[in-house]
């Protein structure tokens, strides 16, 4: 006879603690694919299964991902930097 299988999942504040993400990142990450999506256990309450997301963990620590450009601030449209302070590096 074989054991069913028992799953450990975890709510949103083990989660946070985990991957200190923003709640509207982690939701973008699901909707596009590129995170463990959520399972609700009740109408109030969702879970993450605490496998996929070590699994997720692991594979951002072996596959490196490229920063973003950094933004020259003197060119934005609100708060711009005026004067001669030189951009930090």
């Amino acid at each position: 006879m074989t054991q069913p299988s028992f799953t450990r999942t975890i709510r949103r504040r083990q989660l946070k603690e985990m991957v200190p993400l923003a709640d509207s990142t982690i939701f973008g990450m699901e909707q596009r694919g590129e995170f463990p999506c959520r399972f609700a256990l009740s109408p109030r309450c969702v879970v993450w299964d605490l496998a996929e997301v070590e699994e997720w963990l692991a594979s951002r620590r072996t596959c490196p991902i490229e920063r973003g450009q950094q933004v020259d601030v003197r060119h934005r449209r609100s708060r711009p930097v005026r004067g001669s302070d030189p951009l930090p590096t």
